[in-house]
């Protein structure tokens, strides 16, 4: 688990993580269809946060099969 202290690995973690939740928040925002003022934030809120909870497990997967210095499993 050694292989995981590095800072660009969590740095590449990090970011892709943030990206993930943005993207899946503005996805169930869009999805809802009701506006602005109908969107059930707590919804967005548990779905981004699942997001990006899964988006962490991916990296620290991937950090394990390919370049331990990226959160990408190809090298």
């Amino acid at each position: 688990m050694s292989k995981f202290i590095t800072s660009k690995f969590w740095a590449d973690t990090a970011e892709r993580t943030v990206a993930t939740a943005a993207q899946t928040a503005l996805a169930t925002i869009g999805a809802g269809a009701l506006g602005f003022p109908g969107v059930d934030w707590a919804s967005v809120a548990s779905i981004s946060g699942l997001a990006a909870v899964l988006c962490v497990l991916k990296a620290l997967a991937a950090g394990t099969k390919g370049d331990p210095e990226s959160a990408s499993f190809i090298g």
